[in-house]
Order: C-alpha cells, then structure tokens, then sequence
C-alpha cells in the first residue's frame, strides 16, 4: 500500500516512465494510493512517490542504495514501516547507461519474489 503526502506530478511521472522505458521493456505505470507503481511486463519493480523513484530491493542489491545514501520508502513517514523500496539517486535517473543496471537489478528482485510467492502458494495448496 502506497499511502502518499503529495500526489505525483505528471510531468515527473512522465520523465521517470520516459527514461525507465530506455533502459528496460514493457514500461508501463499504474496510479495507487496517491503514488505510482511502475511494472515492467508484469513485474512490479518501482514505484513513485512524492516526485521519488523507488526502486525494489532485497540483499542482492539494497548496499547499492545504501553505498549512494538512499534510504528505504517509508509510506508512513520517518519511524513507520519501511518497504524494500529504496529511493535510486537523481543523478542515476538521469543518466540512462548508469540507470540500466540499478533497474535491472530491481527487476531481477521482482522475478525472484514473484517466483518466490508462487512456490510459497503451491507449497500451502499441498499442504491441505
């Protein structure tokens, strides 16, 4: 759930969209709860919040983020829950041939949740 401040300023929405669809394919974004989900065919890698691009994030990449000083995407403000979704650097963004690999990475990420929740279904369904 994406619970936002401010809702996302289309031109923003439109440059992240522009600049995520260089580097990787079957870009295509979805309004939610204020912010931004960002999908690339069907996995949900990214997402926008407040004029922010988050990207998703497990121990294969988050040092990364870390590494450039981004922090993680808290919907509920500082103290609250804390999403794997880090904020990717401005100056990344805009460079498509230093995007390409943080967004691979993230989507790399996605694959392997989803693979991951699809083995954990098929796992409780045997269980019964």
């Amino acid at each position: 759930m994406i619970i936002s401040g401010m809702a996302v300023n289309p031109s923003y929405r439109e440059f992240v969209l522009d600049q995520l669809g260089r580097v990787a394919d079957g870009v295509r974004s979805r309004g939610m709860f204020g912010g931004v989900g960002i999908y690339a065919g069907d996995l949900f890698f990214a997402l926008i919040d407040d004029d922010s691009l988050y990207l998703k994030v497990d121990d294969s990449n988050r040092a990364d983020f870390e590494k450039a000083g981004m922090g993680p995407f808290q919907p509920f403000g500082e103290g609250g829950e804390v999403m794997q979704y880090y904020e990717i650097p401005a100056d990344v963004l805009e460079e498509p041939d230093r995007l390409g690999p943080w967004v691979e990475k993230s989507i790399a990420v996605a694959r392997r949740a989803k693979r991951a929740k699809k083995q954990a279904v098929k796992k409780k369904k045997g269980e019964r």
